[in-house]
């Protein structure tokens, strides 16, 4: 919207406040809301705040921070109840109203710059896959002489929630949940209230539908959005998840590896790139029907594979889904249609216009601003140097499950990061890409290593639930 379609808006439903929203480096969200009387005056003065409060936000560009609202992000909130519009902010300099180094939407701004810059494309559009687990209850409690978790829902048999007898006898046992029938997927409409609301904030969503998980996991999808709606459209469609959740008596998480044993969540990215609106992945006739652009584009995020899942796997919890039998690719390979690769080529998609790559590593707890930014980035250097996968050992493509291969055939192929730790020691190693045109810097890359760092400390020094069976007695 417009400031002039804003005022409008405001005047005619009667709008009461606005409710600025933001995220600090790690892509947790805060909120400020004012008088929506007072917009005009927001836009030019913004709101200033305490940068030393936010984690990783304090940083050389020392002095007081301003919020500065992009109304091209505006929606109508759907949950308040009052009635308010909610808006993304960037943060800025006080003084020059420029979104600071380590604002995570500043960095999407400059990379549409650096991309336009090249030549190479203009546009990128993107289809995030949202997978989830809807619980009826979640517990959990982390002190000094008490440490656990439980999880209850009431579409499997081995986690009913405790006043729930399945008297139906629809619970579930012994069996994946892909795709699994009403009335065996209990909460189908709670997914469609779901996809309403996020249609209504003008998200188009391709399908939707129960994953492999029998403790009611879930995905929703989109169709291909550009990217400026898409990281302007991600925190919203995480709330209304959340929040239609809430309202129906339910739990949603999207943590990579809630359960032991089960299917984890990722955060599956399709990417395309464009020109003057042709997509430059398509040439009829090769591998997949990929251009040459699109092989160094693919090149490129698997040369870089393992620094980048330092920002697309953010959280100590992301490499207990990365682990073999579970559909979550631990390998840096690409293929058609081959769901054991980082990147898969969906074999359905076989026009100009739906052609894309399939990005299978990560996972929600990424920060969405900086984990599409550094794919870009890691995907333009492929293009820029050249990097044709099918000239580097190990990078396919592959068509056949990997996890087959002896283990003499598998030590060719790369392998994704086995810890955060490992993957924070790649990104000090391997960012030089993500330097180019200022998009990201170094400020920031240190910062992302700091609070990332401090995350493995807490996890490092607690004693684990397991850790009692298997050493209490020694």
């Amino acid at each position: 919207m417009t400031l002039n379609e804003i005022k409008k808006t405001i005047n005619e439903q009667n709008i009461s406040a606005i409710d600025l929203k933001y995220t600090d480096l790690k892509g947790c969200c805060y909120h400020i809301t004012f008088p929506a009387r007072h917009i005009e005056e927001i836009m030019k003065s913004g709101i200033p705040f305490d940068g030393s409060s936010i984690p990783g936000m304090k940083a050389v560009e020392a002095g007081d921070m301003v919020l500065i609202p992009d109304l091209e992000s505006a929606i109508i909130d759907p949950f308040s109840e009052h009635k308010q519009i909610r808006i993304l902010a960037n943060i800025c300099d006080a003084d020059s109203r420029i979104g600071v180094k380590k604002d995570p939407r500043s960095v999407t701004k400059r990379l549409t710059e650096y991309m336009k810059s090249t030549g190479i494309a203009d546009e990128s559009w993107w289809i995030p896959e949202f997978e989830f687990y809807l619980f009826d209850a979640a517990y959990f409690y982390n002190e000094n002489y008490a440490a656990g978790f439980e999880f209850t829902s009431s579409e499997n048999k081995r986690c009913l929630p405790n006043d729930f007898d399945d008297a139906d006898g629809i619970a579930s046992d012994h069996r994946k949940g892909y795709h699994m029938d009403t009335p065996f997927d209990r909460f189908a409409d709670v997914r469609q209230e779901m996809v309403e609301l996020i249609e209504e904030i003008d998200c188009p969503i391709r399908y939707h539908h129960h994953e492999v998980g029998l403790a009611s996991q879930q995905e929703i999808e989109t169709e291909l959005i550009e990217f400026k709606t898409l990281t302007n459209k991600f925190l919203f469609i995480k709330d209304i998840i959340r929040e239609v959740a809430l309202s129906n008596g339910l739990t949603a998480t999207m943590m990579a590896k809630p359960l032991y044993n089960e299917p984890g969540n990722g955060m599956h990215f399709h990417i395309q790139l464009r020109k003057e609106g042709k997509n430059i992945f398509y040439k009829e006739g090769g591998y997949a029907d990929l251009s040459e652009e699109a092989l160094y584009f693919i090149g490129g995020i698997l040369k870089h594979g393992r620094s980048l899942t330092a920002f697309t796997n953010a959280s100590t919890n992301s490499y207990k889904r990365l682990i073999p039998g579970f559909e979550a690719p631990t390998k840096l390979f690409f293929g058609l249609a081959n769901r054991s690769a980082a990147i898969r080529i969906p074999k359905y998609a076989t026009t100009e216009e739906t052609k894309r790559i399939e990005f299978r590593t990560g996972d929600a707890s990424c920060n969405p601003y900086l984990a599409t930014s550094a794919l870009i980035m890691a995907g333009l250097d492929g293009i820029i140097n050249k990097i044709m996968p099918t000239k580097e050992n190990g990078y396919g493509p592959f068509d056949d499950n990997v996890y087959n291969w002896s283990p003499q055939q598998q030590k060719l192929l790369q392998s994704v990061p086995a810890s955060l730790e490992e993957a924070l020691a790649a990104l000090k190693e391997d960012h030089e890409y993500l330097l180019a045109g200022d998009v990201f810097n170094e400020e920031l890359i240190a910062s992302w290593i700091e609070e990332k760092s401090k995350e493995i400390i807490q996890l490092n020094t607690r004693p684990h639930p397991i850790e009692m069976n298997m050493y209490y007695n020694v």
